[in-house]
């Protein structure tokens, strides 16, 4: 099988020219019918890109969040808001942790470049300039992850494996490579995948618009699936390991996910296929000690009912929290380890 990477397209970077920074990104509700790449100087088009799902994922939202805190300084005439300014963005969404890790990042590095006198504080400019190094920076950072989390996956997949992925958690969400979709491409490069399954992943469909879109751009045999189909193909015996992504990792190792990851858990566990969660350790909250802390982002019943009736209300959560016990491995950077090991990696 031969691997067409180089026809993913980077997901967002931040850039500069005469006029100052501009971010580029891929509107992700427009594919698979549609690759535009947008660009903006203006920092609240990015929140509202990240907020409406023109770009998600979790890494991929952290890197927009330092990135619309760049735009902000980029723009400012004073510093006075700056603030405020990014505990806005890092709100934007609630669940994904790595978007307020990010902004938290971005923030503190603009800090640290302060003059310790008072009256010296730091100008727009030069925060512009440390928080686009700083862009630089995490964008490098975060391919060199993805294919750490790749290439320690791949370890746990054996020759000839059809592996079932759920929502997207490949290059589109993150600036290049992916993390479920790292440990794919990079047993792909093995030779060890045979087929992926990919969920429709209701109600936005994230599967069947991204992963599947990826997966086709570099020429892995893909088999999309409605999201109730999953248990009966796993029953088919069809199944040899899944392989999914995380937007927020508790202490303990309880992780949130796009909304039916518990289900596909659970159905795993029934059938004793691996169930494997791979993401960046800046995923996992520190802070938490289980997963019942975690925020779970309501979205729009437009995404469930586009044309309401009278009388029925909807209830659409985002995400869903997958208890440690039914995880197999949590993929990291740093290896792959059980949820009860997740601890010994923390500071």
């Amino acid at each position: 099988m031969k691997l067409h990477l180089e026809r993913l397209p980077r997901t967002l970077e931040l850039k500069r020219d005469e006029d100052g920074l501009f971010l580029t990104y891929i509107d992700q509700r427009l594919l698979p019918g549609e690759l535009r790449i947008c660009s903006t100087r203006n920092w609240s088009e990015v929140y509202d890109a990240i907020k409406g799902l023109a770009i998600r994922g979790a890494p991929a939202i952290g890197l927009a969040g330092a990135a619309a805190l760049a735009l902000w300084v980029d723009n400012a005439s004073n510093m006075t808001a700056f603030y405020e300014a990014s505990q806005c963005i890092a709100a934007a969404r609630p669940t994904a942790v790595n978007l307020r890790w990010a902004v938290e990042r971005a923030f503190q590095a603009v800090s640290d470049a302060e003059d310790p006198l008072p009256s010296e504080g730091i100008t727009p400019p030069e925060a512009s300039s440390v928080l686009f190094d700083l862009v630089q920076q995490m964008q490098i950072e975060d391919e060199d992850t993805n294919k750490a989390i790749g290439a320690n996956g791949a370890e746990l997949l054996h020759e000839g494996s059809c592996v079932l992925t759920h929502c997207n958690a490949g290059s589109l969400a993150c600036s290049y490579y992916g993390t479920a979709l790292g440990v794919i491409y990079a047993a792909a490069e093995q030779g060890k995948i045979e087929r992926v399954y990919a969920d429709e992943t209701r109600p936005v469909g994230q599967g069947a618009r991204l992963t599947v879109w990826e997966l086709a751009q570099v020429g892995i045999p893909t088999t999309l699936i409605c999201d109730n189909m999953a248990a009966s193909l796993m029953a088919s015996g069809c199944v040899d390991a899944i392989v999914v992504g995380a937007d927020r990792i508790a202490r303990n190792g309880d992780t949130a996910n796009k909304i039916g990851t518990y289900g596909v858990a659970v159905m795993a566990k029934e059938h004793g296929i691996p169930f494997y969660v791979a993401a960046p350790m800046s995923t996992v909250d520190g802070l938490l000690s289980n997963g019942r802390g975690i925020t779970i982002e309501q979205r729009a019943a437009s995404e469930v009912l586009p044309t309401p009736i009278d009388g029925v209300d909807v209830w659409n959560p985002a995400f869903d929290v997958t208890p440690a016990r039914l995880i197999t491995k949590i993929i990291t950077e740093k290896g792959a380890i059980s949820p009860d090991e997740l601890e010994t990696l923390l500071p």
